[in-house]
């Protein structure tokens, strides 16, 4: 059995062979990179991608890299290929994290790695890795209410080679360790990348090696042809739609009082087998860091789409070919204008984009799309930097990622509770509370789901995640730029809304104080922070949900008796303490008629 496509004949199983090896070197990409990298934002949280793109700037590969990461990757090797024209040659790797030149945001270092088959540029590896501190004016990678890139403070390389010939440029090493919080970690993390990078670059030569450079070249064709296919096929089980979907960030205190509202247009054309997204309708570029660069918001609403067709069509150049993306220069949600800061741009109103696009799909139909997944980067993702008493007041700096949950209601599973973000989907890791805490001078007090909380639906959204800590001696430094405090992720076809993310200060006496929800603050010893995280939107009638998962909610610990009743319309014989509660089928058809009615 043969697969034909516009240009050739090419056997199927040697075509899946192959894709699945280029994913296994992905893999090997991904394995490299946390094993060797220093910091726990890297090493722990998993927060880095990697993946692999064509000579021309196709997304080739991307195996289990985040959606914010790895749907723009072919604008990363796009400035490459750009910007040295003509000098690119094997032995070379190039430093990138401009977000007016293809990158996410300028926390996220790009290592680009031209690969070399026979004298003849084929592929080019990336491996992306969120990085601790990037020297910002201030200890973190998070710069909300900068007003443009020159408040951020943060070192740029627009494709910038940082080797040739295999060798090190010395004078860019020298250049991030003069600028860079704590230059041995960051190292590290610099070293890990190119070597994830590499790695790649030698299997990709094993493997061309094996079976020739032009059963390669065939077989990039066909399977992006092939990925094609699949797309087409997956938008034809679509109906016929056009709809608006609006929703809208947090306001900023003096900055922006009404918050960012955002529009995205989804048109569905089964018949010609094209998604349209269109983002023209939105604001201007707002004066701090939320401003979205090219890359994410592409990777925003195309993450939207894949979460909402059939999961097994291949994330590449070959799928994109069948999504029309319509974009406005100078725009918060299309191409930045310089210099604009793009600093939360992986993060916040990427997360309401993803959610605005897959509850869009929601509103075509039961059985389409998801409801809105937990958004904002509290406490629980918060920066904390200051001196480490431990090692001689050696300063740290690093991003915890402890604390997260958030996933959507769909409509046929109920939220993931480590979904954690949209635009992470799940595929980051969770620090560990004892190695974060012997990493830094700090203790947790608790980590703990508050129930109740999960937006109720026929299938509900993920509970809410509450976290405290505070520093054991120095001062630490703590900030966060939260999303959800004012408006929180939406429920969809009936499903209601999560809960919203809340923050406090506790003094060593404590009394509590109410934070914002971009937070600056120094802990003294003895003073701690705790708050929640939003929860995920809940996705059909609450009253439709199986009466025997609502009881296992509540066994869990996840959902209370009181709502139980109030919201699901379920009532119960026993107790939860006797270890003897089941459904009292009689009284919650009752429940549920008078709820109805």
């Amino acid at each position: 059995m043969t697969v034909t496509t516009a240009n050739s004949e090419f056997d199927p199983y040697l075509t899946a062979i192959i894709a699945n090896r280029i994913d296994g070197i992905v893999r090997e990409m991904t394995n490299t990179l946390l094993r060797a990298a220093r910091s726990a934002v890297i090493n722990s949280a998993r927060d880095f991608s990697c993946a692999i793109c064509t000579a021309d700037n196709q997304l080739l590969a991307s195996a289990e890299g985040l959606p914010i990461h790895i749907f723009g990757s072919h604008m990363l090797t796009a400035a490459m290929t750009d910007r040295h024209a003509g000098d690119l040659r094997e032995g070379d790797c190039y430093l990138h994290n401009d977000p007016y030149s293809g990158n996410s945001h300028a926390a996220d270092h790009a290592f680009l790695v031209p690969v070399f088959i026979d004298g003849e540029h084929l592929f080019t590896t990336v491996a992306k890795a969120h990085q601790a501190d990037i020297g910002n004016s201030l200890p973190t990678t998070y710069m909300a209410q900068a007003r443009d890139q020159y408040e951020e403070g943060a070192l740029i390389f627009p494709a910038v080679r940082i080797q040739r010939d295999y060798k090190m440029n010395e004078d860019v090493v020298a250049m991030c360790r003069s600028r860079i919080r704590v230059p041995n970690q960051w190292y590290g993390d610099f070293l890990a990348g190119i070597g994830s990078a590499r790695i790649a670059e030698r299997r990709l030569k094993e493997l061309c090696s094996k079976y020739g450079k032009e059963t390669i070249r065939t077989f990039i064709t066909n399977w992006m042809d092939y990925s094609e296919q699949r797309m087409i096929q997956a938008i034809k089980k679509l109906p016929k739609a056009s709809v608006v979907r609006s929703g809208a960030h947090d306001p900023l205190a003096g900055l922006l009082p009404d918050g960012v509202p955002l529009n995205v247009k989804l048109s569905i054309d089964p018949d010609n087998s094209i998604i349209e997204l269109d983002l023209r309708d939105n604001v201007d570029n707002v004066p701090c860091g939320f401003n979205e660069s090219e890359a994410c918001v592409t990777a925003a609403v195309f993450s939207g789409v894949f979460n909402s067709i059939d999961p097994t069509v291949p994330r590449n150049a070959g799928s994109f070919r069948r999504l029309g993306l319509h974009l406005r220069d100078g725009s918060v949600a299309g191409r930045p204008a310089f210099p604009h800061s793009c600093s939360l741009a992986t993060t916040n109103v990427a997360d309401r984009l993803i959610n605005i696009t897959q509850s869009a799909f929601a509103t075509i139909g039961d059985n389409f799309g998801l409801a809105e997944g937990g958004i904002g980067m509290g406490a629980g993702t918060g920066v904390i930097s200051g001196k480490d008493h431990r090692l001689g007041n050696e300063p740290y700096v690093n991003q915890l990622i402890v604390a997260a949950a958030g996933g959507p209601g769909s409509p046929t599973a109920d939220g993931w509770p480590n979904y954690a973000l949209p635009v992470v989907a799940g595929l980051m890791y969770r620090d560990s509370v004892e190695v974060d805490e012997l990493k830094h001078p700090l203790e947790f007090q608790y980590i703990r789901i508050l129930p109740g909380s999960a937006g109720a639906g026929k299938y509900r959204g993920s509970f809410a995640v509450e976290v405290s800590y505070g520093p054991k001696g120095q001062p630490m430094d703590a900030l966060w730029p939260c999303d959800g405090t004012h408006y929180p992720p939406k429920g969809v076809r009936g499903g209601e809304d999560g809960i919203k993310a809340q923050h406090w200060k506790i003094s060593a006496n404590g009394e509590e104080e109410e934070l914002p929800n971009v937070v600056i603050t120094v802990l003294k010893k003895g003073e701690r922070v705790r708050g929640n995280t939003t929860s995920g939107g809940g996705y059909g009638n609450p009253l439709e949900r199986d009466p025997r998962r609502v009881l296992k909610d509540v066994l869990d610990g996840f959902e209370t008796i009181e709502r139980a009743r109030d919201v699901y319309g379920v009532a119960f014989i026993g107790s939860v303490t006797t270890n003897d509660l089941t459904v009292d089928i009689g009284a919650t058809e009752k429940l549920r008629a008078r709820a109805a009615a």
